[in-house]
């Protein structure tokens, strides 16, 4: 945990990607925090009292007042806390291209990834071409992987990174479990290469569910979803 402010509180849920989004933020701008991990299938008066529209996760509460939505959320604490390291460039072109990449994810990215592990059928198979779709155009339009471009945010982890995070860690363990290969290193070199060097940043790497523990997770609820109704 970083700097000491205690009106900071987190309310997300294991293994939410939207949640990790914010954890990371968090910690990268080493603000200090309180989560409180929710369970989704009863979900607590707290939660609801912060976020009535939604009635989702991740809900940031700073100073009794609650922000809803990852992406909001980010923008949010890299606003309030400017000083620390830098989530968006200051440039405001830069900025741009980072908000386009961030709406990209945030349109299709990561309930394309959903669909494609809990729907079936043609559901199942336009989620596939989705996530192939995003695949193709970060690798060749993004510049990820140029010399000056180690991650999105260049030499640094910035937030369109942390946009992108569920298809550089949850979406190997629903391959795994699946049983179906979507990033291909020999047709997706640079968005594989980032997604490993992404996930050995001490940060993420310190702070991320494993992938035995993502496995493990969308295991069960494969298990769940094929046995009868009781």
């Amino acid at each position: 945990m970083g700097e000491e402010d205690s009106s900071v509180k987190l309310i997300g849920a294991w293994p939410s990607p939207y949640s990790y989004r914010v954890i990371l933020a968090l910690e990268l701008k080493g603000i200090k925090y309180e989560y409180i991990n929710e369970n989704l299938h009863n979900k607590s008066e707290t939660l609801l009292k912060y976020n009535p529209v939604h009635k989702k996760i991740p809900v940031l509460v700073h100073g009794g007042k609650p922000i809803s939505e990852s992406m909001i959320i980010l923008e949010y604490i890299e606003e309030m806390w400017p000083e620390k390291y830098s989530l968006l460039p200051k440039d405001p072109y830069e900025k741009s291209i980072a908000r386009f990449w961030i709406r990209l994810i945030e349109e299709k990215g990561t309930s394309s990834l959903f669909n494609f592990f809990y729907k079936s059928g043609e559901e199942h198979e336009i989620a596939k071409k989705e996530l192939l779709e995003i695949l193709k155009t970060t690798e060749k339009h993004s510049g990820i992987g140029d010399a000056d471009k180690k991650f999105f945010g260049g030499e640094n982890i910035n937030a369109v990174d942390l946009a992108f995070s569920s298809l550089a860690v949850w979406l190997g363990a629903v391959e795994e479990v699946l049983g179906v290969k979507i990033l291909e290193a020999n047709e997706f070199p640079r968005f594989h290469e980032w997604t490993g060097r992404f996930k050995q940043v001490p940060v993420i790497k310190d702070n991320f569910p494993s992938f035995d523990e993502l496995v493990g997770f969308f295991k069960g609820v494969k298990e769940q979803m094929a046995a009868p109704p009781k």
